[in-house]
């Protein structure tokens, strides 16, 4: 089985199922090294998401508003809305396993690792949405993970700044206020399971912004470039993002890699121990 063709055609599978089924024959063949890195292969340079053949794509500010979380609706916007996010997260670490070649083997060990932790979130959810009579892409949703994605298709230190240790560290951030909110509403069996998935999610985040935290000093050594460049790349692409004023989930993201020099810029003076 060739890698760079395979990754290419489950990137752009356009069902959840079929992205879902060919990942996981893939992934088995590669973990039984089975697998061949084809020489030179050129990556298509992706100009949209692959859920645009069954998702409505619109603004940000446009997408269904996540209120009313005591009812079946409430529960459906607010499970759409981290499905899309975690089934966009499927596709962006098969593309940074995709997009740059010659890289030590451990580096598409843990990309595809993490696509198919993935997979089991989106699969969660989307489960979960199931239970409630819906499904992903029932509701509109935004592309602004993609935008990201295509934006740094062409610099490894780039995507591994934007895509795990920004965006996905600011899942970090999220993540544990949504928690606390669920928490303090009236439980029912589908919230508890809410709940739950959340929780696993959270737990294994951390681990993938790790990752991304690993891959972007090696990038930054193998460019000569220095880590501190982080914040020049955030900056580019997502001016203001830092400082954070507040909800910064300090503890996880120390655990996922972020330094105290680096805490201090992103809370603006935050004392690191």
């Amino acid at each position: 089985m060739n890698f760079y063709k395979s990754l290419e055609q489950i990137i752009v599978s356009q069902t959840p199922s079929e992205k879902c089924a060919l990942f996981r024959t893939f992934y088995r063949v590669y973990k039984e090294g089975n697998v061949v890195f084809e020489e030179g292969y050129d990556p298509i340079k992706f100009t949209e998401p692959s859920y645009s053949s069954f998702c409505n794509v619109v603004h940000p500010l446009k997408v269904p508003k996540r209120r009313k979380l005591t009812t079946d609706n409430g529960k459906i916007i607010l499970l759409h809305a981290i499905a899309h996010i975690e089934y966009t997260a499927i596709d962006l670490a098969l593309d940074h396993a995709y997009r740059f070649s010659r890289l030590p083997k451990a580096y598409y060990d843990d990309w595809l690792e993490v696509a198919d932790d993935e997979i089991h979130h989106f699969e969660m959810l989307n489960g979960l949405l199931e239970s409630l009579g819906a499904k992903y892409g029932d509701l509109d949703v935004h592309n602004s993970l993609f935008e990201a994605s295509y934006k740094t298709q062409g610099s490894l230190v780039d995507r591994m700044a934007m895509v795990p240790r920004y965006l996905e560290a600011n899942g970090l951030d999220a993540t544990p206020a949504v928690l606390e909110r669920l928490k303090n509403l009236p439980s029912d069996k589908v919230l508890e399971q809410i709940i739950e998935s959340l929780e696993i999610i959270l737990h294994e985040e951390v681990d993938h912004v790790l990752k991304g935290d690993r891959w972007f000093s090696y990038a930054c050594e193998q460019e000569g470039v220095s880590p501190d460049t982080f914040f020049e790349i955030i900056e580019k692409y997502s001016p203001g993002a830092f400082p954070k004023r507040n909800g910064v989930n300090i503890e996880a993201r120390k655990e996922a890699g972020f330094s105290c020099s680096e805490m201090k810029q992103i809370l603006e003076g935050h004392e690191c121990n």
